[in-house]
């Protein structure tokens, strides 16, 4: 008890949390706040001034549940999880407890990515300082897969910042998913290759400079890539995710026969489709049905192209979507006119 064992109640509080936390079973939300009262309660007795290396353990814990609490306001549960993350770094400083502080810089920096809230410039600017603080204890040859997997981070972060140099940015983003793929190969760590080759491509299909359709022929390349893990069976929402950012590649290659881009992008929105139909996936269905709509226009089908924006309008306007789906009705409607 609390009152009679005061350090074995509070570990076994900590101890039942990480099962909550890890359970994969049952309500996940509920699991997680079951999980956060544990850790809460253990820091009752896990305090600063007593226990400052277990209170700095069930701080990191606590902030990790709260990061990824699907329940309540995702903002405010980020900002949870920065507030502990950053009490636990009072403790676990680079000096004396370098994995720790490294570990924590890395999970503080994914809140900052994540939260939606605030500057999302400077978000990710602390986002960014926290990943590259990581990588001075993180080093390729001490802790390869923590080191690969700030690397992939610190990419993506480099990817969404919306300030300074867009180009610059973007290439600081593909030498970290390249770095990163030093370590994440398809034969050790396959999922994780899968997504950093997806994210890479990403990265070249959104780089301003250089030339357009090497770029584009790049990214083309990783999403194939991606492809032979990310397979329908196996992984159906990343494998439609990565279909379709290989289908916008053909779209907009402007190099090659285009007809035979074109069809070949409508054949990737095709298969899109049967993972995102409409019946579970309404908004990303009428979204694939505009992108369609778009290249039966470019390859001047206008019966189908009409018929593609006529879905594009049923699924917005089911899901609320208003302006996409009178948008979408005034595109049907001046084709049907003729």
């Amino acid at each position: 008890t609390e009152a009679d064992y005061p350090a074995d109640w509070a570990m076994t509080q900590n101890n039942l949390a990480v099962a909550y936390s890890q359970l994969p079973t049952g309500d996940r939300g509920e699991n997680l706040c079951k999980a956060i009262a544990g850790y809460e309660a253990a820091l009752r007795v896990r305090t600063e001034a007593d226990y400052p290396a277990d209170w700095a353990t069930t701080q990191n814990k606590l902030a990790v549940a709260y990061s990824q609490l699907p329940t309540g306001d995702r903002g405010e549960n980020l900002r949870q999880a920065i507030a502990g993350y950053e009490a636990a770094l009072r403790v676990y400083t680079e000096a004396d407890y370098p994995a720790d502080w490294a570990m924590t810089q890395n999970n503080l920096a994914v809140a900052y990515s994540q939260l939606p809230t605030g500057d999302r410039g400077e978000n990710l600017r602390k986002a960014i300082a926290g990943y590259e603080a990581a990588l001075r204890v993180y080093t390729e040859a001490d802790y390869p897969a923590d080191w690969a997997g700030t690397q992939d981070n610190l990419a993506s972060a480099y990817s969404q910042l919306p300030t300074g140099d867009r180009g610059e940015n973007l290439c600081k983003a593909i030498a970290g998913y390249e770095a990163a793929l030093r370590i994440r190969t398809e034969a050790d760590y396959p999922a994780d290759w899968a997504t950093t080759q997806n994210n890479l491509a990403v990265a070249y299909s959104q780089l301003p400079t250089g030339d357009r359709g090497e770029n584009l022929r790049k990214a083309i390349t990783g999403y194939e890539a991606a492809l032979r893990v990310r397979t329908e069976a196996d992984y159906p929402a990343k494998w439609a995710t990565t279909q379709n950012n290989l289908a916008v590649a053909y779209s907009d290659l402007p190099t090659g026969d285009r007809g035979e881009n074109l069809r070949k992008a409508i054949a990737g929105y095709e298969a899109v489709l049967r993972v995102q139909n409409e019946a579970d996936h309404p908004t990303k269905w009428a979204g694939t049905r505009w992108n369609m709509a778009l290249v039966y226009r470019d390859l001047g089908d206008t019966t189908t192209e009409a018929a593609a924006w006529r879905d594009a309008e049923r699924g917005y306007r089911a899901t609320g979507y208003t302006d996409r789906a009178d948008t979408a009705a005034r595109h049907a409607h001046a084709l049907e006119r003729g």
